[in-house]
């Protein structure tokens, strides 16, 4: 009698369980309040920078007024001095308030891959249908244009401390020029708003097309093989030029809206600075104003180019990182592929059972498997050994009927619990950049003689066999450096190592020859012994060393028994036979 145990209960939520910001908004005002340790300390430096690059030409102009006046000598030297710590601190200031701020920045990137990776790779899933490269693009360049707008506030709050330093100046010195200033660059900034939308409307179509073309070519790239194999290279060619050329057409719409918001900011801002300008020759011309005063003025209006061309920029690039935000936001908000199960199996070695099961092409499929049963199911349609699949993963739901394992609904399992008991595994398992020990043994855990069964039983020890290095043997990203009966054979080596109660296998043989054929199925029967094993197959070999044959059409269960049985019916027989 197998031995009872208490139902696992589903572990607490971790962080990457955490509701995610409501919006981009609320995205971008929490990576503030994250890196707000070290963005204080560089927005403080930064104002410092600005403040001293705003003096610089002030004290220029005492330098000139000491000079031009008969100052002292004594006056003189205290200027210069005054001078020449200004230009010490600014260069400081900048370069450690870039410090803190890069840091804060890179910190807030790798916070915001990590997040993206930790939705991508959560026990439960995430239901997406965005392709891989797409996915890509958001943890890499989404993440990194995000944290962008830490730099962008605190440019912008060092600029304008700069453009009141300057008025208050100015108004000190004049105030009918400091009125200038004062209305004169916020007219100027509102001005330029006018085509910030533009900006933003462009750079998330740039953005979005971006990462679409950037989907569509890893998604090409992980397929090449077999699209040489049926000559779709033209096709597959076609469809990447017609996503790249739009990628290519947006960004050029992107950097045509910046050339316009530049242009607009350098013909305004110079047409201020230039009656800046004016007026305080003029004031210089009837005495109002010395000339160091006047040379402090040109200095000032030349140094407030930037600053205004800045604040004017700032808008954009704000829109360009909101519109990252929401991208990053919009997928961490994607549910999770299962449900949040609390509940495992009472029993050690639980069955999988499915009662009249109802879900797309499945029509009332009943299906049962025990402990110590090797259990093949023939299927005629594709599509119903696909849903299958998905209803025994815990990615789709059935609309009636019930799947549980043991006692357990297979939607109310714990992660721990499907982890501890089941393992499902289609055809289409991928395998990694890294050794053939790490393809198999993906966590580390096992010594080559544990992984010696698996490999014997997959055939996958002749891949190994292959090669001076062994297990070691290098391995390129998705298996490319592999034949695909090899990548076949050690996935299949990999569920096997696993050693779960429950196993379930789609087409696993597929890939190979006849004979390794063969191998395999007596080399599953023989390592699966005591344990629970179902198989989806039209293979003859692994139909004969099942210890039964479940034959589906349309979605539920036409016959059931040995190999040798059903292979008197005409149309199993033309199923199954190669």
């Amino acid at each position: 009698m197998a031995s009872t145990r208490t139902q696992v209960e589903a572990p607490g939520p971790g962080p990457d369980d955490r509701t995610p910001p409501a919006g981009a908004g609320a995205l971008l005002r929490r990576s503030v309040r994250r890196q707000a340790r070290r963005l204080v300390p560089g927005y403080s430096l930064l104002v410092v920078w600005q403040l001293c690059e705003t003096l610089v030409p002030v004290v220029i102009g005492l330098v000139v007024d000491q000079a031009v006046d008969g100052g002292t000598l004594g006056d003189l030297a205290w200027t210069l001095g005054v001078l020449v710590a200004l230009f010490l601190v600014l260069s400081n200031g900048y370069r450690y308030g870039a410090r803190f701020i890069v840091r804060g920045i890179q910190t807030e990137a790798h916070l915001l891959r990590g997040e993206v990776s930790a939705h991508v790779l959560h026990p439960r899933g995430a239901r997406t249908d965005r392709l891989a490269g797409e996915t890509l693009s958001i943890a890499t360049s989404d993440a990194e244009l995000v944290p962008s707008v830490l730099h962008q506030l605190g440019y912008a709050l060092a600029s304008l401390v700069a453009v009141v330093a300057t008025a208050v100046y100015v108004l000190s010195v004049d105030v009918v020029l400091g009125l200038v200033i004062l209305l004169g660059v916020p007219g100027v900034l509102l001005v330029i708003q006018a085509l910030a939308p533009l900006v933003a409307r462009r750079t998330r179509r740039q953005q979005e097309s971006t990462a679409s073309a950037s989907g569509v070519a890893a998604d090409v790239l992980t397929g090449l093989r077999p699209l040489k194999g049926i000559g779709g290279e033209d096709v597959a060619l076609g469809r990447y030029r017609s996503a790249s050329r739009q990628a290519s057409s947006d960004t050029i719409a992107v950097a045509r809206s910046w050339g316009y918001l530049a242009g607009l900011t350098t013909a305004l801002s110079g047409i201020l600075l230039a009656v800046v300008a004016v007026v305080a020759g003029e004031r210089a011309l009837d005495g109002t104003i010395s000339l160091g005063q006047l040379i402090a003025l040109v200095g000032l209006t030349q140094f407030l180019a930037e600053p205004i061309r800045g604040l004017g920029d700032v808008s954009a690039q704000f829109a360009a990182s909101r519109a990252s935000a929401g991208r990053i936001v919009e997928f961490l908000s994607t549910p999770r592929v299962l449900a949040p199960g609390g509940r495992g199996p009472s029993e050690d070695r639980p069955g999988l059972v499915l009662e009249s099961a109802v879900v797309g092409p499945l029509r009332g499929l009943d299906l049962r498997t025990s402990a110590d049963e090797l259990v093949a199911v023939s299927i005629d349609d594709p599509a119903v050994s696909d849903t299958l699949m998905a209803v025994l993963t815990g990615e789709v739901t059935l609309t009636s009927g019930r799947a549980r394992l043991g006692d357990v609904d297979l939607h109310e399992l714990s992660v721990e619990g499907r982890r501890r008991h089941l393992l499902v595994a289609s055809h289409h398992s991928g395998v990694f950049e890294g050794t053939l020990r790490s393809t198999v043994d993906p966590g580390g855990e096992r010594t080559d003689a544990d992984l010696a069964p698996a490999l014997a039983a997959s055939a996958a020890d002749d891949v190994v066999r292959l090669h001076p290095d062994g297990l070691d043997r290098a391995v390129r990203a998705a298996g490319s450096s592999l034949s695909g009966g090899q990548r076949q054979r050690l996935t299949l080596a990999r569920a096997l190592a696993t050693d779960r109660p429950v196993l379930v296998l789609q087409d696993p043989t597929s890939a190979v020859d006849a004979v390794t054929e063969q191998n395999i199925a007596r080399g599953v029967r023989r390592l699966r012994r005591g344990r629970t094993t179902l198989v989806i197959t039209s293979s003859p070999a692994l139909l004969q060393h099942a210890d039964r044959v479940v034959v589906v059409r349309d979605g539920r269960v036409a016959a059931e028994g040995t190999h040798a049985e059903l292979v008197r019916d005409p149309a199993y027989r033309a199923a199954v036979d190669r």
